[in-house]
């Protein structure tokens, strides 16, 4: 899935293109074995899911897990402290699955 798959499209202003809406995103719980991280220089979102997911796509996952932090690119300003969602309790398709419901008909 990448980040627009399930975004809403709706018309501009002058309804002759379609535009991708904003998502809504699920709170992602915590878990006793969430993993927590400080950024170093360099860090991206996605290298990051590499590591603890072995997947660069689910950058995404740790970026909805931390709402608080200001994510404008996949680079992360160092000393940042994130939280990774426990592997274990992730369940990527319901989450997914939350996604696209709570983006339906809205």
């Amino acid at each position: 899935m990448d980040r627009y798959s399930l975004a809403p499209l709706i018309l501009d202003s002058n309804k002759k293109r379609r535009i991708q809406g904003t998502l809504i995103f699920p709170n992602t719980p915590k878990n006793p074995n969430d993993i927590y991280v400080i950024t170093a220089i360099g860090d991206r979102l996605d290298s990051i899911a590499e590591i603890y997911y072995n997947n660069v796509t689910l950058w995404w996952v740790i970026a909805f897990a931390n709402p608080d932090i200001e994510i404008d690119s996949l680079y992360l300003e160092p000393g940042t402290q994130l939280r990774i969602p426990s592997v274990d309790s992730l369940n990527i398709d319901l989450l997914k699955n939350t996604i696209k419901s709570l983006n339906t008909n809205r």
